[in-house]
């Protein structure tokens, strides 16, 4: 009774369901893969699995294939997302606008590229590289546009207004004020875009009736054929890109920003 009465709801016991949810979720399947991956079928330490990823030439060619898909993603959904976040960030009702981009993210993405791939049948369009990219791009759009239209709406217009006054024209305006000041929200969309892209599996397999073999269907495929020692080893493999993204990103980021307020 008196460890009731001298309990005191504050800021830290907040935390400790997000403490358990983390602990479970995250630093446990983490553990178990680490471990699985210096693990035989037979339960003994072995290094065996590294050596079977490491020369699997299939693997590596898919992991390639993986990385370019990820860039390509990446790229046509900046060259289209910066344009229209750009654009909405002019107006007042922008906000209501990037909603109807995020809206069909409300729909599960194995629906959304299900009907898709419905569209195409239908369309009688073959499927392949080509059709991936579209359901990739589709799907990872708009996590492009909403931290883009985010900064691009957060700029200051008095430093467009101050370089305007300067005599500087809108192409000068755009490349020496705006995009510099918006380096924050493209970093943050490539890594919203890039990281779950190259990962993915259900996309490429639907969308190119498994012609097309992605680094996240490799993954699958060995967890279910019973493989979890070279499964856990790609795995690592893949957090190990996630991280040297992120790193390199966050990087880039401070960079940019200090070469933003240069100008």
């Amino acid at each position: 009774m008196k460890r009731i009465k001298n309990f005191k709801l504050t800021r830290k016991v907040f935390s400790y369901p997000y403490i358990l949810f983390m602990l479970l979720f995250i630093v446990i399947p983490l553990v178990l893969i680490l471990v699985n991956a210096f693990l035989d079928a037979e339960g003994n330490l072995t290094v065996e699995n590294f050596k079977i990823f490491f020369t699997e030439r299939s693997s590596l060619i898919v992991l390639g294939n993986s990385l370019l898909v990820g860039v390509a993603t990446t790229l046509i959904c900046l060259v289209i997302a910066y344009p229209v976040a750009y654009i909405l960030s002019k107006y007042n009702s922008g906000k209501i606008l990037v909603l109807l981009f995020v809206l069909p993210m409300w729909v599960n993405f194995l629906i959304r590229t299900l009907a898709t791939k419905v569209i195409f049948v239908a369309l009688d369009v073959k499927l392949g590289i080509g059709t991936v990219l579209f359901g990739m791009v589709y799907n990872y759009l708009p996590f492009m546009i909403l931290p883009l239209h985010t900064v691009l709406s957060s700029i200051d217009k008095s430093y467009i207004e101050a370089a305007e006054d300067l005599g500087a024209d809108r192409i000068n305006v755009f490349v020496k004020t705006i995009l510099p000041l918006s380096v924050s929200g493209i970093l943050s969309g490539i890594t919203m875009v890039f990281i779950p892209t190259i990962s993915t599996f259900a996309i490429s397999q639907f969308l190119s009736n498994g012609t097309i073999f992605l680094f996240g269907d490799s993954i699958n495929m060995k967890f279910e054929q019973g493989l979890y020692g070279v499964g856990s080893i790609m795995s690592i493999v893949m957090l190990v890109f996630v991280l040297i993204s992120n790193f390199l990103m966050s990087k880039f980021n401070r960079n940019g920003a200090a070469r933003g307020t240069l100008w």
